[in-house]
């Protein structure tokens, strides 16, 4: 079995509260904006003054699509245009993933196997490889593969609870709603120098 680096895997967390930060960010970058509701001067209707200004003892209405009639326009409404977007230093989601691997690994939810053994590209031969690894069917699976190519993704499209991402799509969202992590060894590697650093040198 290949050994863990203890800088990446082995982080003692003390504090959850970048981990919730990175989480939150995954979600909400998730989100679009596609939500809108009609302004009082996009709703259909209302061109005549319901009734003359003075002499009713009503109160004054100049249209009956006033937001606070019924069918009227919605006052402070969606525009579906509106940014979601939470950003999140570099650096600080990196630490987010190795702090969420730490946690795993303390609870021992981390696999790393040889390989997955594809050679046709047949979904059987990925659930053979979880299985010697002692991976439940029932468990949420996060596999990490090097590379996504077309034998590896015709192996895994259909296996319920499985989900595929290569290394530097690792996420924190992903890895706190795994029941295991099933590292691929030859990802190990392009794990570390992604989050220690190491593209460029």
């Amino acid at each position: 079995m290949a050994e863990l680096n203890a800088d990446i895997f082995g982080l003692e967390v003390t504090n959850y509260e970048l981990i919730k930060v990175a989480y939150d960010a995954y979600l909400a970058n998730s989100r679009s904006a596609h939500a809108k509701t009609l302004k009082r001067g996009e709703v259909s209707g209302g061109g005549k003054k319901p009734w003359k200004q003075k002499g009713t003892g009503r109160a004054r209405f100049g249209s009956t699509r006033n937001p606070i009639w019924r069918h009227g326009g919605v006052a402070g409404g969606r525009t579906g245009e509106e940014n979601f977007t939470k950003n999140l230093a570099r650096n600080a989601k990196k630490v987010a993933v190795m702090q969420a691997l730490s946690i795993k690994n303390a609870d021992k939810a981390i696999v790393v196997i040889d390989s997955l053994g594809i050679k046709e590209g047949k979904v059987k031969e990925t659930i053979k490889a979880l299985e010697a690894a002692k991976v439940s069917e029932d468990d949420k699976t996060l596999l990490v593969v090097r590379e996504k190519d077309d034998l590896t993704l015709r192996a895994t499209s259909n296996i319920a609870n499985v989900k595929v991402v290569r290394p530097t799509y690792l996420n924190v969202f992903d890895l706190m709603n795994a029941d295991k992590v099933v590292i691929v060894k030859d990802a190990l590697e392009v794990i570390e120098n992604w989050l220690l650093g190491k593209e460029n040198k």
